[in-house]
């Protein structure tokens, strides 16, 4: 079967030439000329690629790439634009987009992007060929989950696991906490995934990145001429997850005005763009994360509470990584194969004193730190085992800075007791400075040999006098 490719364009030219390029070349595709139809042919149809124009009699390509990867997570979307706006191809990229390429469209390039792109879209597991080969929307939907979410083996997981299995059939809010990188979206993806509302639209919202001025026309959508700039109809986010789950992500980012709207919303289940007096109705069920507690905001003035008493059906709390105990081991390990297969790589283990570290570090950025460190360590790696010095400083020398630290404010009282003995105070005031460049470059020797203006053996010396070193 050939790969299929969807093209969404107003521009029927533009249409008709890539249609006619792609099949040249071997490809199935089909053409749309508005936001409308094209989403309609996502939904029926099961795509490889899109090739979408940024600018659309319609709306844009930002909504479409929203609610294509809703319904469709592993189908590659690139994004077509006249122009060249660096601001508007890291904003796609960012919400998912495979990539972006600008007006003229040359040959070469759009053969080598779209190739690229059906690379990417038939990256699964070995063990999952007959599913890839039978290519059923069903089959590629249960792919995706399964390398979307894993899930762990904690008793504090488990209990996770057993409060989304147990919410998710209902029409109750969900209010989740967690630490920043625990897999707060992941948890309201599962949630939407086992709801009735599975094959409708799930849309995450980062409430941290809307600006205070548009938030109210992202969330709600605008009509043309509504203010300066709304130079045409805009779909907003809520209209986008009609029928299914919308999940705003740090909602106490949002302004007072907004949750006054959205209160409106939640509460009469319509929605009324800006700058329109027409009311819509709109069904959404609503996920909302937070990193701190909503109570603690209300009382600080920063979250309505009736908003707060809406949105408070149902709480589940996310477990540090660090609390996750036999997990830490096998998240480490799916984040050691994302990175084989992203890097091209064939690290296969961790050295036992790397899982010792992993056991030890106490993860302040949780899962995404995970992920970042392991990927680093797999890019460094020249073998087939990732070791010590493959891994940052800061878990490498965990537990140190702790005891730096303690020392530090040891010293320092005892610098302020003792001023009489010049001696002693020369060596207190050597011993702060040192703590304080080893705490500045997390440890590194040398670039605190640097920064001191002296080689690293000396440092070494006077870390051994100071006993900063272990025996």
């Amino acid at each position: 079967m050939n790969n299929r490719i969807l093209i969404i364009d107003d521009d029927v030219d533009i249409c008709n030439l890539l249609s006619r390029f792609l099949t040249k070349h071997g490809f199935e595709t089909d053409t749309s000329n508005s936001v409308k139809t094209g989403i309609e042919l996502v939904a029926k149809n099961n795509y490889d690629v899109v090739f979408c124009d940024f600018r659309l009699g319609d709306g844009d390509g930002r909504q479409v790439l929203q609610k294509i990867k809703s319904i469709s997570p592993e189908t590659q979307i690139i994004i077509i634009t006249g122009y060249s706006d660096i601001k508007i191809a890291v904003d796609v990229m960012k919400m998912g987009a495979f990539d972006y390429i600008t007006k003229p469209l040359l040959p070469d390039e759009l053969l080598m992007i779209t190739k690229k792109a059906i690379a990417k879209h038939d990256e699964v597991p070995d063990n999952n060929v007959e599913n890839k080969k039978n290519g059923s929307v069903e089959n590629k939907k249960s792919l995706s989950k399964e390398k979307k979410f894993l899930e762990g083996v904690s008793n504090v997981a488990k209990e996770v696991y057993r409060q989304i299995d147990l919410v998710a059939p209902t029409p109750c809010s969900v209010i989740i906490y967690g630490e920043s990188g625990t897999g707060k979206e992941s948890i309201a993806r599962r949630i939407h995934e086992k709801s009735n509302r599975l094959y409708k639209p799930f849309v995450p919202v980062d409430c941290g990145a809307l600006s205070k001025e548009l938030a109210a026309s992202e969330l709600f959508g605008h009509i043309k001429g509504s203010f300066t700039g709304a130079i045409q109809d805009k779909t907003g986010h809520f209209e986008m997850a009609n029928g299914g789950t919308l999940f705003l992500d740090e909602v106490t980012n949002l302004s007072y005005d907004v949750q006054v709207l959205l209160l409106r919303v939640v509460q009469e289940r319509k929605l009324r763009k800006v700058g329109s007096n027409k009311e819509t109705d709109v069904d959404v069920r609503i996920i909302i994360a937070s990193n701190e507690r909503l109570t603690e905001a209300v009382a600080r003035g920063r979250f309505r509470e009736d908003l707060y008493h809406r949105f408070n059906e149902f709480t589940i709390e996310v477990p540090a990584l660090r609390n996750r105990g036999k997990d830490i081991l096998l998240f480490a390990n799916h984040f050691l194969n994302q990175a084989n297969n992203e890097l091209n790589k064939n690290v296969n283990h961790f050295s036992s004193e790397v899982i010792e570290k992993f056991e030890q570090y106490n993860w302040p950025g949780n899962l995404r730190e995970m992920n970042n460190v392991i990927k680093r360590a797999v890019l460094l790696c020249e073998q087939d085992t990732i070791q010590l010095h493959d891994l940052p400083s800061e878990i490498v020398y965990h537990g140190k800075f702790e005891m730096l630290e303690d020392n530090y404010q040891s010293v320092i009282t005892r610098q302020e007791t003792k001023t009489s003995d010049l001696k002693s105070a020369a060596h207190q005031a050597e011993y702060l400075k040192i703590v304080e460049v080893l705490q500045k470059v997390r440890y590194n020797r040398t670039k605190a040999a640097q920064i001191l203006n002296i080689d690293r053996k000396t440092l070494y010396l006077k870390m051994k006098l100071f006993k900063m070193l272990e025996e």
